[in-house]
């Protein structure tokens, strides 16, 4: 309501400047408050001194503002269980329709970036389990290490100077999801133009998240492979093969599924903000940052009730695996 009414009234001059300290922003408007703290006791909205008082009632029915705060709030949850989250205040375009077409760049960053980090990590930790000690376990750990201490932002940086920037190399793309010509391209053509473009993004995002994987396998492996069972199952003849992937793999692969809802959430929207900003890709990172500085609070509850749901239906697609890994575990039988 107030950033339309100093959208109106010529004050408002963006998100950046309220954050810079320019006149006119939050922080610079604070040296002229004095002088119009008595203008502003007159209205309960900042800057609508001067505008018409039918022409504010007319806003406050708009927005709802006429309505009990209860009444509001039962509305809210009416139209949420329906998934209706009504207009973008500024965008002039259903907040639905705003997700739909951001939420394409979100998937294809968490879902891959997800899945490419488990297929490289937990076969690399089961190994260094494996090898515990040695000149292999010992330079891996080494590399991870480092992977892990540098920023995303800064990898992603510098692949895009030495791969995609021309100063060495011109192999991937700078911007965008697909090429502008991936209309035209023929349909067996369209996949690899598609992973092209998300082989730089996918690799500044996976460092963090690959180290702590491959850490977190090898020690959930070195914890059951020292277990009395283990030993039990070598006295039996078991080979290596045997022992570990058909007693020790159940047992140490439920720690690393119990991190997969989180993992895949902070990958789907926490981790993708400066990804998307230097890689151009218009995502849910970024559309959510833009709203929450434009005060554009329609789209920004709406997509904390997108990450709410997905981390929620995670959240259940992570216990239902538990039942495929280790079939002795039956929620049904629990006993309360």
């Amino acid at each position: 309501m107030e950033r339309v009414i100093a959208m109106l009234s010529g004050s408002d001059t963006g998100a950046t400047s309220r954050i810079s300290g320019s006149p006119g922003g939050d922080f610079g408007a604070r040296g002229q408050q004095g002088a119009s703290q008595l203008d502003a006791a007159t209205s309960k909205y900042r800057g609508a001194q001067g505008l018409d008082p039918e022409f504010i009632k007319q806003l406050e029915k708009q927005f709802g503002f006429d309505k009990p705060a209860y009444e509001r709030f039962f509305i809210m949850l009416k139209n949420y269980a329906v998934f209706d989250f009504g207009k973008s205040y500024f965008r002039d375009v259903s907040v639905l329709q705003l997700i739909k077409e951001k939420l394409p760049v979100s998937i294809s960053l968490g879902l891959w970036m997800t899945l490419v980090t488990y297929l490289i990590s937990i076969p690399l930790g089961i190994h260094k389990a494996v090898s515990d000690g040695s000149r292999f376990d010992v330079w891996t750990s080494g590399v991870i290490i480092i992977g892990y201490a540098l920023p995303g932002f800064l990898v992603a940086i510098l692949l895009i100077v030495l791969l995609a920037g021309g100063s060495y190399f011109d192999w991937f793309p700078l911007r965008g999801l697909t090429s502008d010509y991936w209309a035209q391209l023929p349909w067996w053509q369209k996949p690899f133009d598609y992973f092209w473009h998300l082989v730089l993004p996918i690799t500044s995002m996976m460092l963090g998240a690959f180290a702590t994987m491959t850490l977190l396998t090898k020690n959930s492996f070195l914890d059951e492979i020292r277990k009395q069972y283990v030993l039990t199952a070598r006295a039996k003849g078991c080979t290596e093969t045997q022992v570990l992937y058909g007693h020790v793999f159940r047992n140490a692969m439920l720690i690393v599924i119990a991190g997969f809802p989180g993992a895949f959430v902070r990958a789907f929207f926490a981790g993708s903000l400066l990804i998307e900003t230097i890689f151009s890709l218009d995502g849910l990172g970024l559309l959510g940052f833009e709203s929450v500085l434009n005060r554009d609070y329609a789209v920004v509850f709406a997509t904390l009730y997108i990450f709410s749901l997905v981390g929620l239906v995670v959240n259940l697609l992570s216990d239902l695996t538990y039942m495929l890994v280790d079939p002795r575990i039956d929620f049904e039988t629990r006993e309360v």
